[in-house]
């Protein structure tokens, strides 16, 4: 690397409520950060039932979820039906439009991550879609105290097998005490970091550590190096893609790129039309399990 990356902006992802009766931080999407080319937001979730994310819709977007405890069953009105535990990834493409819901699977508590990653134009109403990769098959590999899974691009060797429309490396690292990671980011991507455990140095020697919950906005540079001084072991995310450079109109599940397309996409919906034609008889599992009409 020439040019390291540096951290620009940091700030703690604060907890709030979401769905029903569920818990997230909220990093991307809040007022400080509305829109992160091409990221739109970022939770880390905290789910017991029966709380959790019932039948709502999405178009014009893609949603990342990646387990980190527990278990999570989504359901679709195209029949779609399927868990995904720890370390298991679902990458979904809404695209012109899904309803869907996601309730946590069994006792105790489900905690993960959900990424929104937005869509050109041109993909924004692409038939919906589903990449689903278990734990055992993320790439993943280890050298001089560094372990990192690839759930998009690639690092250290590994490359990830999921086609993502829009130019994404999603990278979880664990760092033991005393080593470091050198990672390059292609130098025209936005990037960021998402500290999940532990401590770490990012961006250079002499800076603060960040502790879990942080979000650390990096700037201009080819690749991002950190640090783990600490005595515990140091797990990130490093997130980064290529701006679509589109404007973004946003009214919550719905992201399109004008407040007329966002109208259109709202009659769509109440009229059961152009995609969301299966909604009109559709109801999950979830909600009959629960009594709700």
């Amino acid at each position: 690397m020439e040019k390291p990356r540096q951290v620009v902006r940091k700030f703690l992802a604060r907890p709030q409520h979401e769905g029903v009766g569920a818990v997230v931080r909220r990093s991307v999407g809040r007022f400080e950060l509305r829109y992160f080319d091409p990221f739109l937001v970022l939770d880390e979730f905290s789910v017991s039932a029966p709380a959790g994310f019932p039948d709502h819709p999405h178009r014009g977007f893609e949603t990342v979820t990646y387990m980190l405890e527990g278990a999570v069953t989504h359901e679709d009105f195209e029949g779609h039906r399927g868990t995904i535990k720890a370390g298991d990834v679902q990458w979904m493409t809404a695209g012109r439009g899904i309803v869907h819901s996601e309730m946590p699977a069994g006792p105790g508590t489900s905690k993960g991550l959900q990424l929104w990653v937005n869509l050109s134009s041109a993909n924004k109403m692409v038939e919906p879609g589903y990449q689903e990769i278990q734990s055992k098959d993320i790439a993943c590999t280890s050298a001089d105290g560094v372990t990192v899974r690839v759930i998009a691009g690639n690092a250290m060797g590994a490359r990830s097998p999921v086609r993502t429309r829009t130019p994404t490396m999603y990278l979880d690292f664990t760092v033991r005490p005393r080593a470091a990671v050198r990672q390059p980011v292609p130098p025209s991507w936005n990037a960021f970091v998402y500290v999940l455990e532990g401590e770490g140095v990012f961006g250079a020697e002499r800076c603060a550590p960040a502790g879990a919950h942080h979000l650390l906005l990096l700037g201009q540079g080819d690749g991002l190096e950190a640090w783990n001084k600490s005595d515990r072991p140091l797990r990130f995310l490093l997130i980064g893609g290529e701006p679509i450079g589109e404007p973004v109109a946003q009214l919550g599940p719905f992201v399109m790129n004008t407040e007329e397309e966002i109208d259109m996409t709202v009659d769509d919906f109440e009229r059961y039309a152009n995609g969301f034609e299966k909604a009109r008889h559709w109801k999950s599992q979830a909600m009959v399990a629960l009594g709700v009409e």
